[in-house]
């Protein structure tokens, strides 16, 4: 798999591990900062990858070259849509980093103009393949939960100003967006995954407590009505003292009870279901090592994102799946600003919408 990174910040590094464990042939990379591109690329190749392509424009590295299959944007949130468009137009498939982008139109247009060319479109959230949100979507397939009464995520974290010091567009609107929609999407994508994915209403809160050198939220807070009945519930925030604590994803049936913790869901510690077999306690104090908050996820993900290319199917997670993710960040936020619960679904919603409010 012919594959090039456009976007070489703080997770490049795991789209560069994850294409080397893949066996990738990694031709290009590409960030507007050049230094952005050797510190990376210094960290997994010791010969400092004078095989591998540097540019400062996308656009000329992909038409130079035509015969890269697959890209990673890891850039600012606030430029994925633009770049996923444009190597959509190039007939290029991608990965993009979460969000999938900051708007719904814009999510839209990258689902509908995927599929009128047949480009595949992987929403990053690797999380998915944490072993132990693994089992528990195994544990719910199967039934083990029977009917889901409610479930919750916890994203507590600690973000300093060292933090967003180190790269101007965090916590904007116009590239960025807080708490929720950069630290903790990851986490809200897999409580709407598991909760059934189709949402009622949404009730929110969200606040800038602390870092009043951003625009927008440090902790952000939500009640979510499923349509299957189930009710969920959102913590996310920055504003831990000293550091991150936990990712914590609490799933209620009426046969099971699980608890995923770690510092971002690499862990199982409740595991509790009605008839259990002697299989359940492998699980039980499950702890999955990762080199980083980041998990380890990106290796599964870019390797179910080939075999997506080379079979011809859907990834295992689309971009329909991106759009949920941002969707719910976005009703929450919505929600919020209006002092009242949103409807879904949402048709046009974008961070822009929010721009001043918390100056107001």
């Amino acid at each position: 798999m012919k594959y090039a990174l456009i976007g070489c910040g703080r997770i490049s590094t795991n789209h560069i591990k994850a294409a080397k464990e893949n066996g990738f042939e990694i031709v290009a990379v590409c960030d507007i900062v050049s230094n952005h591109m050797e510190e990376v690329l210094s960290k997994h190749f010791s010969d400092g990858a004078k095989h591998i392509a540097r540019y400062t424009d996308y656009n000329k590295m992909l038409s130079q070259h035509p015969e890269i299959e697959l890209v990673s944007i890891a850039t600012e949130s606030g430029k994925h849509a633009k770049i996923a468009l444009d190597c959509i137009e190039k007939n290029v498939n991608i990965i993009i980093e979460k969000p999938i982008a900051l708007s719904l139109k814009d999510a839209d247009m990258i689902i509908e103009k995927s599929k009128e060319k047949n480009v595949k479109v992987c929403a990053c959230h690797q999380n998915r393949f944490n072993i132990a949100v693994q089992q528990m979507r195994k544990a719910l397939e199967e039934g083990r939960f029977g009917k889901i009464s409610h479930g919750s995520i916890h994203v507590r974290w600690n973000r300093n100003k060292d933090y967003y010091d180190q790269a101007k567009w965090r916590g904007t609107w116009t590239q960025d967006g807080g708490a929720l929609m950069n630290q903790c999407i990851h986490g809200i994508d897999l409580l709407r995954w598991m909760m059934g994915g189709e949402i009622e209403e949404v009730y929110g809160v969200t606040k800038r407590q602390f870092h009043k050198y951003i625009e927008c939220e440090d902790i952000g807070m939500a009640v979510v009505k499923f349509k299957n009945g189930a009710v969920g519930t959102i913590e996310g925030t920055t504003n831990v003292y000293p550091k991150n604590l936990e990712e914590t994803l609490y799933l209620f049936g009426e046969n099971g009870t699980v608890k995923l913790g770690g510092k971002s869901t690499n862990a199982i510690d409740i595991w509790d279901f009605k008839g259990e077999s002697e299989n359940d306690t492998q699980y039980k104090g499950f702890f999955e090592e990762t080199s980083n908050v980041y998990g380890n996820g990106h290796t599964s993900l870019f390797k179910d994102m080939e075999s997506a290319i080379l079979s011809d199917r859907q990834p295992y997670i689309g971009a329909e799946e991106g759009r949920k993710a941002l969707e719910l960040v976005l009703a929450v936020y919505k929600s919020s600003f209006e002092g009242k619960p949103v409807k879904l679904p949402l048709k046009n919603c974008s961070t822009l919408d929010f721009v001043g409010e918390y100056d107001k």
